[in-house]
């Protein structure tokens, strides 16, 4: 079992990042902790295998914990779980060591896909004889999105934060308009999410004719 640390000052959200991990076979959950003095304090204590780290925390920056893990010498990854859209930013994490970087707010399957190429990271075994051999295996852990041609996690994230803050439902036409793309192509990410089992298509009555077709983000996702 790959153990994890869940590191989020969040209440919500640490829980949320719990259960994720959870549903995930072959990984489970060593602890939840909401600061990075209290990360360091777990990871000194109960060695762990990944860290699911949020960047902004009350008492120091993520990536202030990357280089106190480095610095002590502990062998764990650590995933970046963060709002931060700075490239400066993402720049700072790949020099402290962070394995990859996930955007909030994000799917289950978002995460879902970045904990299983981590996993098939780990399991690779052997030595390397060439280049390509590490290529490969850099590219398992940090390959690109699954996504259909054509979409962007970017657009993908913006859908699902939108829906999120309409628990009602909202029509494709609407969630375009709210983040800027046209009703086809919200439809496409919407239809995309349904199909993922990350959000409900249901039919709104609310007067002579055809009913709205309107999306709603599920609870657990």
């Amino acid at each position: 079992m790959i153990s994890v640390l869940v590191v989020e000052d969040e209440e919500i959200t640490a829980e949320a990042n719990r259960v994720y991990v959870e549903r995930m076979p072959g990984f489970e959950v060593a602890g939840v902790v909401r600061s990075g003095g209290e990360a360091l304090r777990f990871l000194r204590r109960d060695p762990v295998d990944l860290v699911l780290l949020d960047l902004y925390l009350p008492d120091m920056h993520g990536l202030e914990v990357c280089r106190a893990v480095r610095a002590a010498g502990l062998a764990c990854d650590v995933i970046v779980v963060t709002s931060a859209r700075d490239l400066a930013m993402v720049r700072s994490a790949v020099s402290a060591g962070v394995a990859q970087y996930l955007l909030k707010p994000f799917t289950f399957a978002t995460l879902k896909e970045k904990l299983a190429r981590y996993a098939a990271f780990r399991s690779t075994e052997g030595q390397v004889s060439v280049q390509g051999d590490v290529d490969r295996a850099l590219a398992t852990l940090r390959g690109g999105s699954d996504l259909p041609k054509g979409m962007t996690q970017d657009t993908l994230d913006a859908v699902v934060a939108r829906l999120r803050e309409r628990p009602d439902g909202m029509s494709a036409q609407a969630v375009g308009a709210a983040i800027g793309v046209s009703r086809v192509t919200a439809r496409r990410y919407l239809e995309h999410l349904t199909e993922a089992g990350v959000a409900d298509r249901v039919p709104r009555y609310g007067g002579v004719g055809r009913p709205e077709l309107v999306y709603r983000v599920r609870a657990e996702s």
